[in-house]
Order: structure tokens, then C-alpha cells, then sequence
């Protein structure tokens, strides 16, 4: 059986969608954004946005004033797209062109996001890898924003199985090298109307883990 191309399929999909079109737009990613006010994130921080794609995460970033912002994508278009959106304000942004199950970070991170993306790691070697990363280059007192499709959410996203979590399932995950913070669940209304929903969860680094 041929082995799963992830990169080409993503490519494939920024290549043929525009962005209204894919089920993940939000043109206001509120629940993120609220994340960022909620723990005060200083504009100073360092932050990723994995999986970030051409998500509009990094322009209200950049309208509120963050200065050191890593975006991460498999897709070199999805990339590309949200350069071209954003202009001469792309070069206040770093840009990593990798697969977030093989990334290994050379600086490391304040603020590590995730939305949507690491349900697509179903493999269980992908995702002890990505947590190993967390672990590795998150800084003391760091936190980690991830959110995934709940279990009453889709099993399916753009044609690929994802794997789906419940606020117990990602702490148990999480919790042996992060400290919880608290969980969230909540509504993403795609641009045909369906509803996802989604839990959040936030951890911090702290010196127990």
C-alpha cells in the first residue's frame, strides 16, 4: 500500500481552494486570540503557530503588536498565499516550511499554538515526536495552546482520518510534561454552515515538569 504523501495532498488542496473555501476559515479566530489576552501574552514573546497555513491567526497578531512570530505549514502554497495577503508585513514573520511531526525547532518557544493541526498526527510514533518537540523547546513557564476535533466533532477533515480527543484524553497525553491549565469546548461554523466542535486545551512548562 503506498504510504500516505502528506505534503503533496496539502499542496494539492491550497492549489485548488481558495481559502474561503476550506473548512478551517476564520476570517476573526477568536478562541486563539482569547488565549493570547487571557495569559497576557507580552508582544515581545516568542510564538508559533503550527500548522498556521494561511490562517488569519498572524495578521491580528501583527495588528496587536507581536514581534517575534514563527509560522509553520507543510504546504509551500498555503504559505505563499498568506505572504502575498499580508505583503510587505510578511517579513515581520517567520516562515518554517516543514512537517509538524518532523519539525525540530532551533530556537525555542513562550507561546507554542496549535489549532487543527495536530489531529491529523495519528500515527503513534508522529505523536510522541511532536510532544518530544513541545517538551524540548518550550521555555520555562511557556505554554502550549492546542486544539483538536472533540469527540463529538468530524472524523474526517479535507478527506484524511483525524484523530479526535476529549478534554480527559488530551490532558492524559499532555500531562506528563506539561501542568494543565484549563479546557474548552466550542463551535466552529465552517463557510458551508456546518458546525465543528472543537476542544482547546492550555498547558504551562513549569519546573515540576
Amino acid at each position: 500500500m503506498e504510504k500516505f504523501n502528506r505534503k503533496k495532498h496539502w499542496e494539492d488542496i491550497y492549489h485548488t481552494k481558495e481559502f474561503k473555501d476550506v473548512s478551517w476559515f476564520q476570517s476573526t479566530p477568536e478562541t486563539s486570540l482569547n488565549f493570547f489576552k487571557e495569559f497576557k501574552v507580552p508582544p515581545t514573546a516568542k510564538i508559533i503557530d503550527v500548522g498556521g497555513g494561511d490562517s488569519f491567526l498572524v495578521d491580528h497578531l501583527l495588528d496587536l503588536g507581536y514581534e517575534d512570530i514563527t509560522v509553520l505549514d507543510v504546504s509551500e502554497a498555503a504559505i505563499e498565499r498568506a505572504k502575498q495577503r499580508l505583503g510587505g508585513r510578511a517579513g515581520n514573520v517567520k516562515w518554517i516550511l516543514a512537517d509538524a511531526a518532523k519539525f525540530k525547532p532551533d530556537e525555542k518557544y513562550d507561546f507554542w499554538h496549535d489549532r487543527a493541526a495536530f489531529h491529523f498526527l495519528t500515527e503513534e510514533q508522529e505523536i510522541k515526536s511532536y510532544m518530544e518537540t513541545v517538551k524540548q523547546n518550550l521555555t520555562l513557564n511557556g505554554i502550549l495552546v492546542i486544539g483538536t476535533f472533540s469527540e463529538e466533532g468530524p472524523e474526517k477533515c479535507s478527506g484524511i482520518k483525524i484523530k479526535q480527543y476529549s478534554e480527559t484524553t488530551l490532558t492524559e497525553l499532555v500531562e506528563p510534561i506539561l501542568e494543565k491549565i484549563k479546557c474548552i469546548t466550542t463551535d466552529h461554523k465552517t463557510p458551508l454552515g456546518t458546525v465543528q466542535n472543537f476542544v482547546f486545551c492550555s498547558f504551562q512548562k513549569s519546573k515540576k515538569t
